[in-house]
């Protein structure tokens, strides 16, 4: 998701230069619609991420092998 994302800035950063060359509205709105839709999706996976379950923090329960002590 994150390559979409920077992909998403990279077209709305050449509508931007294309919207200050041209003078164009079109363009500068076309740049404010493609930024919008990559906030929601970065915000998406920014969220999911967060939902994720963490595979260490169960109740003791590890894959590793405990320390022995001298």
């Amino acid at each position: 998701m994150l390559v979409v994302t920077l992909a998403l800035a990279a077209i709305g950063f050449v509508l931007l230069v294309v919207a200050l060359t041209t003078g164009s509205v079109v363009w500068a709105w076309g740049c404010i619609g493609v930024c919008i839709v990559g906030a929601l999706i970065l915000l998406a996976s920014a969220l999911s991420g967060k939902r994720a379950p963490q595979d260490d923090a169960g109740g003791g329960t590890s894959a590793r092998p405990p320390h022995d002590k001298p």
